[in-house]
């Protein structure tokens, strides 16, 4: 199973279909472990509710989905790392990866994939994530 940590504009992209739904669907039908940190799903919760993309109560189904949800693994505690400088606040998904040992972070953000890698962990495009995922299922 491969682990992936998810970028929030990849995570809303996937509501609207193309390759993040795509992997929103892989990890759903169970061949990818969606990996989440607390400042993960806090800033989740925070961009649906600001873009009114989903309901309070479809919030706490998906809420729900994350706690007790198939192949998902949450982290309280991850490194502090200051590897995107050029945005602070994108260092929580390369923290979260380190933490629970990511495979990649799947990312449209121009500052985290300039990174390319960091120690293991591979930082790709959705559509870049589904290339390397279809060479691994071989």
């Amino acid at each position: 199973m491969i682990k992936v940590v998810v970028d929030t504009n990849v995570f809303i992209s996937s509501f609207f279909g193309g390759n993040p739904r795509k992997i929103i669907d892989h990890w759903k039908s169970g061949e990818v472990t969606l990996c989440l940190s607390k400042p993960i799903i806090d800033e989740y919760i925070e961009v649906l509710r600001r873009l009114k993309l989903q309901n309070e109560k479809e919030i706490d189904e998906l809420l729900g989905l994350f706690a007790h949800g198939f192949n998902v693994v949450f982290t309280a505690k991850t490194p502090e790392l200051h590897i995107v400088e050029k945005d602070p606040d994108d260092n929580m998904f390369i923290e979260c990866a380190v933490a629970l040992k990511a495979k990649f972070v799947i990312s449209g953000d121009k500052a985290l994939k300039e990174i390319q890698d960091y120690m293991t962990i591979k930082i790709v495009s959705p559509r870049e994530f589904l290339i390397k995922f279809t060479e691994l299922k071989r």
